[in-house]
């Protein structure tokens, strides 16, 4: 068990670690899209990345639905595992959409044996997902 500022000091490490291995400036929350983000998780059991939809419940359908239009695409030219969740519940009990695509092996952030797979995981994913999303954003947008 770790306490919670060793815990805190890993994550730090982490994120760091991660920035320095590939340094590049991702979309993340500059989207240009008002309630839309990307996101990195890596905690204790798993890693994902994630497009969320937090806006308003009339935007975040709009977007949603540019979205599932664009599906077929997203699957069979970026990502072909990539999960669709209309309703989303996060840990807080807020519900949102997301679209995401979690790491298929076991990892930790407090491993740092498994950080190169989740770095590698998320810099490859990450890029795919942006890549998608630069192509069609004035899709997504309307």
């Amino acid at each position: 068990m770790f306490s919670k500022e060793e815990s805190r000091l890993l994550r730090q490490e982490f994120w760091t670690s991660f920035g320095k291995s590939f340094p590049r400036k991702w979309l993340l929350y500059d989207t240009k899209i008002k309630g839309v983000s990307f996101k990195f998780h890596f905690d204790t059991k798993s890693a994902l990345i994630a497009l969320d939809l937090e806006d308003d419940l009339e935007n975040r359908i709009n977007c949603w639905q540019a979205l599932e239009s664009l599906k077929n695409i997203l699957k069979s030219d970026f990502l072909p595992d990539v999960i669709f969740e209309e309703e989303y519940i996060l840990e807080n009990g807020k519900e949102i959409s997301r679209i995401y695509l979690p790491l298929e092996q076991k990892v930790s952030i407090h491993n740092k044996n498994t950080w190169r797979a989740v770095m590698e995981f998320f810099n490859k994913n990450m890029d795919l997902f942006e890549a998608f999303f630069e192509e069609y954003r004035d899709i997504i947008k309307s």
